[in-house]
């Protein structure tokens, strides 16, 4: 039983090498032929803005708050987890630190946010 068990072990790692060697072989007498890389891919480019068009562009609903505050032409304040929106004048107006900051009312409740109680 031992000598049988030996036997199949030989047999099975001379099959092993005998396919690695045809393998190598096989490798050796295909020719190299690499595949060109695919050009990565770019971004469309933007169209550029003139100085004229911007000025007359309208402004975005919201913007991102420029150091835990909103820029003068955004004045609203959006909290997004409390998905709740504060306006100058409001008593935690000037405590809010924002997420978001709207140009007006209407353009937070456009993104469903909802006023605070004043």
């Amino acid at each position: 039983m031992v000598r049988r068990t030996l036997r199949t072990g030989f047999l099975a790692a001379l099959a092993a090498l005998v396919a690695v060697a045809v393998w190598r072989v096989a490798q050796r007498l295909r020719p190299f032929d690499p595949a060109p890389l695919p050009e990565p891919l770019r971004p469309p480019a933007w169209p550029r803005i003139t100085d004229a068009e911007q000025a007359s562009a309208t402004p975005p609903a919201w913007v991102d708050p420029v150091e835990s505050a909103c820029p003068l032409s955004h004045p609203v304040k959006a909290k997004l987890g409390s998905g709740i929106f504060h306006v100058e004048g409001n008593s935690a107006y000037e405590r809010t630190r924002p997420d978001r900051c709207y140009l007006d009312e209407a353009s937070a409740l456009a993104d469903g946010l909802r006023p605070a109680r004043r």
